[in-house]
Protein backbone atom coordinates (compact mmCIF):
# COMPACT_ATOMS: atom_id res chain seq x y z
CA UNK A 1 0.00 0.00 0.00
CA UNK A 2 1.13 3.59 -0.45
CA UNK A 3 2.45 5.37 2.57
CA UNK A 4 -0.35 6.48 4.89
CA UNK A 5 -1.83 9.68 3.62
CA UNK A 6 -2.08 12.80 5.71
CA UNK A 7 -5.56 13.28 4.19
CA UNK A 8 -7.13 10.05 5.45
CA UNK A 9 -10.52 10.75 6.94
CA UNK A 10 -10.43 14.39 5.90
CA UNK A 11 -13.37 16.21 4.43
CA UNK A 12 -12.62 18.02 1.22
CA UNK A 13 -14.20 21.15 -0.13
CA UNK A 14 -14.75 21.00 -3.84
CA UNK A 15 -13.09 23.82 -5.71
CA UNK A 16 -14.78 24.66 -8.99
CA UNK A 17 -13.47 26.42 -12.02
CA UNK A 18 -15.43 29.18 -13.71
CA UNK A 19 -16.18 27.07 -16.80
CA UNK A 20 -17.05 23.91 -14.90
CA UNK A 21 -20.57 22.65 -15.48
CA UNK A 22 -22.95 21.45 -12.78
CA UNK A 23 -22.43 17.89 -14.03
CA UNK A 24 -18.66 18.23 -13.63
CA UNK A 25 -19.11 19.69 -10.14
CA UNK A 26 -21.39 16.78 -9.20
CA UNK A 27 -18.77 14.29 -10.36
CA UNK A 28 -16.01 16.10 -8.40
CA UNK A 29 -18.19 16.09 -5.27
CA UNK A 30 -18.85 12.37 -5.56
CA UNK A 31 -15.26 11.39 -6.29
CA UNK A 32 -13.77 13.61 -3.59
CA UNK A 33 -16.48 12.61 -1.14
CA UNK A 34 -16.80 8.86 -1.61
CA UNK A 35 -13.42 8.03 -3.16
CA UNK A 36 -11.01 10.59 -1.71
CA UNK A 37 -8.82 7.80 -0.35
CA UNK A 38 -8.26 6.43 -3.88
CA UNK A 39 -7.27 9.88 -5.17
CA UNK A 40 -4.99 10.29 -2.13
CA UNK A 41 -3.37 6.94 -2.90
CA UNK A 42 -2.79 7.92 -6.55
CA UNK A 43 -1.08 11.10 -5.33
CA UNK A 44 1.07 9.05 -2.91
CA UNK A 45 2.03 6.55 -5.62
CA UNK A 46 3.02 9.38 -7.97
CA UNK A 47 5.17 10.87 -5.24
CA UNK A 48 6.98 7.57 -4.72
CA UNK A 49 7.65 7.30 -8.47
CA UNK A 50 9.06 10.85 -8.60
CA UNK A 51 11.34 10.13 -5.62
CA UNK A 52 13.31 7.71 -7.83
CA UNK A 53 14.21 10.51 -10.25
CA UNK A 54 17.28 12.68 -10.12
CA UNK A 55 15.41 15.94 -9.47
CA UNK A 56 11.74 16.92 -9.73
CA UNK A 57 11.36 16.05 -13.41
CA UNK A 58 12.43 13.56 -16.04
CA UNK A 59 12.63 13.67 -19.82
CA UNK A 60 12.08 9.90 -19.97
CA UNK A 61 8.34 9.16 -20.32
CA UNK A 62 9.02 5.49 -19.56
CA UNK A 63 10.48 6.51 -16.18
CA UNK A 64 7.04 7.88 -15.31
CA UNK A 65 4.27 5.87 -16.96
CA UNK A 66 5.55 2.33 -16.46
CA UNK A 67 6.64 2.78 -12.82
CA UNK A 68 3.40 4.60 -11.98
CA UNK A 69 1.27 1.84 -13.46
CA UNK A 70 3.36 -0.77 -11.65
CA UNK A 71 3.09 1.09 -8.33
CA UNK A 72 -0.67 1.56 -8.73
CA UNK A 73 -1.04 -2.13 -9.53
CA UNK A 74 1.10 -3.43 -6.65
CA UNK A 75 -0.71 -1.22 -4.11
CA UNK A 76 -4.17 -2.23 -5.38
CA UNK A 77 -5.04 1.31 -6.40
CA UNK A 78 -5.28 0.43 -10.11
CA UNK A 79 -7.99 -2.11 -9.30
CA UNK A 80 -9.94 0.60 -7.41
CA UNK A 81 -10.05 3.05 -10.32
CA UNK A 82 -12.94 1.36 -12.21
CA UNK A 83 -15.07 1.76 -9.05
CA UNK A 84 -14.24 5.48 -9.05
CA UNK A 85 -15.25 5.67 -12.72
CA UNK A 86 -18.56 3.91 -12.03
CA UNK A 87 -19.29 6.39 -9.22
CA UNK A 88 -18.40 9.30 -11.50
CA UNK A 89 -20.76 8.05 -14.20
CA UNK A 90 -23.52 7.61 -11.61
CA UNK A 91 -22.94 11.15 -10.30
CA UNK A 92 -23.22 12.42 -13.88
CA UNK A 93 -26.59 10.68 -14.21
CA UNK A 94 -25.24 8.24 -16.76
CA UNK A 95 -25.07 4.48 -17.10
CA UNK A 96 -22.22 2.28 -18.22
CA UNK A 97 -22.97 -0.22 -20.96
CA UNK A 98 -20.41 -2.62 -19.48
CA UNK A 99 -18.56 -3.05 -16.21
CA UNK A 100 -15.38 -0.95 -16.38
CA UNK A 101 -12.01 -2.62 -15.95
CA UNK A 102 -8.58 -1.30 -14.98
CA UNK A 103 -7.48 -1.24 -18.62
CA UNK A 104 -8.17 0.71 -21.82
CA UNK A 105 -10.57 2.11 -22.82
CA UNK A 106 -11.81 2.77 -19.27
CA UNK A 107 -8.56 3.31 -17.35
CA UNK A 108 -5.25 4.37 -18.88
CA UNK A 109 -2.07 5.60 -17.26
CA UNK A 110 -0.78 8.65 -19.11
CA UNK A 111 2.18 10.99 -18.71
CA UNK A 112 0.04 13.20 -16.45
CA UNK A 113 -1.44 10.38 -14.34
CA UNK A 114 -4.45 8.04 -14.44
CA UNK A 115 -7.23 8.86 -16.89
CA UNK A 116 -10.71 7.35 -16.45
CA UNK A 117 -13.08 7.51 -19.42
CA UNK A 118 -16.67 6.57 -20.13
CA UNK A 119 -19.18 7.43 -22.80
CA UNK A 120 -22.51 8.61 -21.40
CA UNK A 121 -25.55 10.17 -23.11
CA UNK A 122 -24.17 13.70 -22.60
CA UNK A 123 -20.77 12.88 -24.16
CA UNK A 124 -17.41 11.52 -23.09
CA UNK A 125 -16.83 11.78 -19.33
CA UNK A 126 -13.14 12.10 -18.48
CA UNK A 127 -11.86 11.95 -14.91
CA UNK A 128 -8.12 12.59 -14.59
CA UNK A 129 -5.86 12.51 -11.57
CA UNK A 130 -3.15 14.87 -12.77
CA UNK A 131 -0.07 14.20 -10.65
CA UNK A 132 2.46 15.15 -13.33
CA UNK A 133 2.77 18.08 -15.74
CA UNK A 134 4.15 17.95 -19.26
CA UNK A 135 6.57 20.80 -19.82
CA UNK A 136 7.70 21.63 -23.33
CA UNK A 137 10.99 23.38 -24.02
CA UNK A 138 10.14 25.47 -27.06
CA UNK A 139 13.79 26.39 -27.65
CA UNK A 140 15.09 22.83 -27.62
CA UNK A 141 11.92 21.04 -28.74
CA UNK A 142 12.20 18.63 -25.81
CA UNK A 143 9.65 17.52 -23.28
CA UNK A 144 10.00 16.88 -19.58
CA UNK A 145 7.60 15.45 -17.06
CA UNK A 146 7.44 17.22 -13.71
CA UNK A 147 5.93 15.84 -10.54
CA UNK A 148 3.06 17.96 -9.19
CA UNK A 149 3.09 17.88 -5.40
CA UNK A 150 -0.64 18.48 -5.05
CA UNK A 151 -3.52 17.61 -2.75
CA UNK A 152 -6.32 15.45 -4.16
CA UNK A 153 -8.61 18.42 -4.88
CA UNK A 154 -5.94 20.00 -7.07
CA UNK A 155 -5.07 16.74 -8.81
CA UNK A 156 -8.63 15.84 -9.78
CA UNK A 157 -9.81 17.12 -13.15
CA UNK A 158 -13.27 16.33 -14.53
CA UNK A 159 -14.49 17.17 -18.01
CA UNK A 160 -17.33 16.30 -20.34
CA UNK A 161 -16.28 16.26 -23.99
CA UNK A 162 -18.51 16.41 -27.02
Amino acid sequence: MPEPSRFTGATFSVASTVNETELERAVRRRVLGAHACVVEDVVACAGSVAEAWDGDATSDRAALVEPLEERLRETGVLADLPTVLAAAVDAAGGELSATPVAAPPYVVITSTGPLLRATIDQGRLVVAVRTFAVERDTDEGGVSYAHRDVVPEEALDVSLEG
